[in-house]
């Protein structure tokens, strides 16, 4: 006899059938394989007492201070301890019980264990414009597409084409010089109906560069400032075109300064909900969520939203993480944008083990080898 400890990552459903379970002992068993934790910030004391005996009656944990019992706060933030399997069960006890539980139990319902994605799809970048912050993006003309060739030859899935900075510190340019910076680049894809190969994202938030890219073949809208226009909302549905709704707390000039969060997921979150709902009643259902790196956010914002991605998966739209070569590098190991892919690569990788389904970066041929070697530890059974 011997025995294996296996990495709490490997892929239940291909575990259970090298034992030769059955389809149905697979899904019973699965729900119970891995374990889940959540935070509850502000909990009422006696939803908590309520919530602790009915986890411990169905063997999950509630973590809380320990005179949560003598109620002498009016709320306690608590970790709750659970499988799959206990999960469901203890949203069905709550959804019947006072002191706010109805609410816990919703989210709880809402939120599912990611299904991750066989392979992320790489989404490269290109700029039109002289001030990105990493000179390595900037193509114009006839040099954008030899690079869009190169980028598809090296794994891309998406091009995202931008003609305004959004570094921080940077300033806005009126639309008739963005749509006369991407004007060319955009002109040549649709002439070479590059489209067929590979799909185009438009970075920008202003209607009238993003309606002459869709009208040209491109796909996507990725709108750093979360579909805050009306009329860009309007552009969008009218061309059937995927979103990425990103957030950003103020605006590119503003951001960095001092941003503060009451709780930078809880934050997003509500922002999400918000968007999304204005995203369906100009009937855009197609939308892909980007909780915005380096747009507004303090050092320890980013790692958190980066190492808890996965929370935004109860909204059931795909993720988008971009972190490629960005300061929050530099604060961690000291190094110029030039020399920050490694660090970029260990902050998408760990992204998209959280469930991240499209990577925006300027390298791709090494996030192609990064992802594939990823994918292929992920396979790997016993």
């Amino acid at each position: 006899m011997k025995l294996f400890r296996l990495d709490p990552g490997t892929d239940a459903d291909r575990l259970l059938e090298l034992v030769g379970s059955t389809k149905e002992g697979n899904r019973i068993m699965r729900d119970k394989m891995q374990c889940e934790f959540f935070y509850i910030k502000e909990l009422r004391t006696p939803a908590a007492n309520i919530l602790k005996q009915d986890a411990l009656s169905i063997g999950a944990e509630l973590a809380v201070e320990k005179d949560t019992i003598l109620c002498k706060d009016e709320t306690v933030d608590a970790v709750l301890i659970v499988n799959e399997k206990q999960r469901k069960i203890l949203a069905a006890k709550e959804c019947v019980q006072p002191f706010g539980l109805k609410q816990v139990a919703q989210r709880l319902r809402e939120h599912k264990p990611p299904r991750l994605a066989p392979f992320p799809s790489i989404m490269g970048v290109i700029n039109a414009n002289d001030d990105s912050f990493f000179a390595g993006s900037r193509f114009h003309g006839s040099e954008a597409v030899e690079k869009i060739a190169e980028m598809i030859e090296d794994g891309a899935e998406i091009i995202d084409i931008g003609g305004v900075s959004s570094r921080p510190g940077s300033l806005p340019v009126d639309e008739a010089e963005e749509l006369a910076r991407i004007k060319p680049i955009v002109d040549l894809i649709a002439s070479e109906k590059l489209y067929e190969r590979v799909r185009f994202s438009i970075d920008s938030y202003a209607p009238g560069p993003i309606a002459y890219a869709l009208e040209r073949g491109f796909e996507m809208v990725n709108d750093i400032t979360g579909l805050a226009s009306d009329k860009v909302c309007e552009i969008a549905a009218a061309n059937g075109a995927q979103v990425v709704l990103m957030h950003m707390q103020n605006n590119p000039l503003t951001m960095q300064i001092n941003p503060e969060y009451a709780h930078v997921i809880g934050d997003i979150d509500t922002f999400f909900s918000e968007r999304l709902e204005k995203a369906a009643r100009y009937g855009i259902e197609d939308v892909v969520l980007d909780a915005g790196i380096g747009f507004g956010k303090l050092l320890e914002d980013n790692l958190m939203l980066i190492k808890h991605l996965a929370h935004f998966h109860h909204f059931g739209k795909p993720l988008l993480i971009g972190a490629s070569r960005k300061s929050m590098i530099d604060m961690i190991v000291p190094a110029p944008v030039e020399d920050r892919l490694p660090g970029t690569l260990a902050l998408h990788l760990k992204a998209v083990e959280e469930g991240a389904s499209i990577v925006r970066c300027h390298d791709v041929r090494e996030h192609y080898q990064a992802f594939k070697i990823q994918q292929a530890l992920r396979e790997t059974l016993i």
